[in-house]
């Protein structure tokens, strides 16, 4: 998605028909009413701290499977996120067989592509594991946070499949580990601050 701390670099994969320069998220969507999919998900999800681990592995799919592509192309597909990988009931998903693989490789209403789809089966697979220490996903988040974003990129490519630089800096932003994802000025901001996210803590 979209990171509102380097939103130049970002926009691209925003969205790449508009050719007009924004200094946020928060300013496009502020300049673009018209696009409901980001707004409603810059109002309702962008930075908000999620507590369910399957919420937290949705996410993350769908940042691994943002890589390469505009974000409005996959905040258009969620909802065939959703019901192909089962509402991404990080079990359901772990269990995936090679008919559950084919079949999401044939879904042309998702990301078809390969290592993706192998990275968000074998990521939940990962997620079991951790959970065994940690108790949960997001106790696997908490025992390690605050770390400095560059300590975070280590810790997933240690622990999980296709999370780079990028996709790990944008998962943690929209779940509320890292800062940066709407302007000081916001009114989401508020709202955001008034959960206290992880990285106001």
């Amino acid at each position: 998605m979209p990171l509102a701390g380097d939103f130049s670099s970002q926009f691209a994969l925003l969205n790449s028909g508009y050719n007009i320069h924004m200094t946020s998220y928060c300013d496009y969507c502020n300049s673009h009413p018209e696009d409901t999919f980001n707004r409603e998900y810059h109002d309702t999800q962008y930075g908000f701290p999620l507590q369910d681990d399957n919420l937290l592995f949705e996410r993350l799919v769908l940042e691994i499977n943002q890589a390469g592509l505009s974000w409005i192309t996959i905040l258009k597909k969620a909802e065939n996120f959703r019901k192909a990988y089962r509402g991404f009931d990080i079990d359901r998903v772990a269990r995936f067989t090679e008919k559950d693989r084919a079949r999401l490789l044939a879904d042309a209403g998702i990301i078809r592509n390969r290592l993706k789809v192998n990275a968000a089966i074998e990521n939940a697979k990962r997620i079991r594991e951790l959970r065994k220490g940690f108790g949960s996903f997001k106790g696997w988040l908490d025992a390690h946070h605050p770390l400095t974003q560059d300590e975070w990129t280590k810790l997933f490519k240690k622990t999980f499949v296709f999370t780079g630089g990028e996709i790990v800096n944008e998962f943690l932003m929209s779940t509320g580990y890292l800062p940066g994802a709407h302007d000081t000025t916001c009114p989401v901001y508020k709202k955001i601050a008034s959960l206290r996210p992880p990285w106001m803590q």
